[in-house]
């Protein structure tokens, strides 16, 4: 996926300006930057559900101009982004469904999901059996089910606790690791950013106040595909990381 020059106005308000970046494959990119600076709205234009103002976006060499079928979304909100009345199972093939998949292909499809997030054994379970940290999974499921290259994903594990984070961060990492799909994820823990992450997008910006987002830096993080919770974290390089995004965050635009 590649990002060109690309600028987002809301009216005459200018959002993003002139952001450039790469995603190749099977990489993971966190996207972290101050309340309101428009990742949203960055992630709503990735995913195609917005066009951009200025310049491009392009997706398997096409410009995109709406959602493209191998790109998946997980949003924050699992709990209104899954239908009440449908077990884990029909929840993660509806989607497959409209793409005109057999009824026995989503099926198998749907339950091999599930077991890629650890959710074998609940297939017949619905939203309500299962804890916040089960649902989610269900949508990550519900996401590979698609088989796509890339899941963009907005802040995915900040509503549930600790420890249920921890583990889904994890899986997200398996995930990239075993099937070799590319992840985009926006998230306000800088911590979560740099365990997640080949690279970090810091954005900066006020553009409620006329300061549109502009890319700080792009940093680059060394830990390679695997990663412990306690062990990576407890790293100089991990503490070194951590603070230098930190500080690019809370740059002043005029700084920049």
């Amino acid at each position: 996926m590649d990002i060109d020059d690309f600028s987002f106005f809301y009216g005459e308000k200018q959002i993003i300006d002139q952001l450039n970046a790469k995603l190749y494959p099977g990489e993971f990119m966190c996207i972290v930057g101050p309340s309101g600076v428009g990742k949203t709205t960055l992630l709503q234009c990735l995913s195609g559900l917005r066009m951009p103002t200025h310049g491009s976006i392009t997706f398997d060499g096409k410009t995109i101009t709406g959602p493209p079928r191998s790109l998946a979304v997980v949003f924050q909100d699992y709990a209104h982004s899954l239908m009440p009345w449908l077990s884990s199972l029909s929840n993660v093939a509806l989607p497959l469904k409209s793409a005109g998949v057999s009824k026995k292909e989503r099926k198998q499809r749907a339950a091999e999901a599930l077991a890629q997030v650890g959710l074998e054994g609940n297939e017949l379970k619905y939203p309500w059996q299962l804890s916040g940290g089960q649902q989610q999974r269900v949508a990550i499921a519900r996401a590979l089910a698609c088989r796509p290259r890339v899941i963009i994903m907005d802040e995915p594990f900040a509503s549930v606790d600790a420890q249920t984070r921890a583990d889904l961060e994890d899986l997200a990492i398996r995930v990239r690791n075993e099937l070799g799909v590319a992840i985009i994820l926006v998230t306000h823990d800088i911590d979560e950013a740099v365990y997640l992450s080949d690279k970090i997008m810091v954005l900066t910006g006020h553009p409620s106040s006329g300061k549109p987002a502009r890319l700080v830096e792009m940093v680059d993080v060394p830990f390679g595909t695997e990663r412990d919770q306690i062990e990576t974290k407890s790293t100089k390089a991990f503490a070194e990381l951590r603070s230098r995004v930190y500080a690019q965050i809370r740059k002043k635009p005029e700084e920049m």
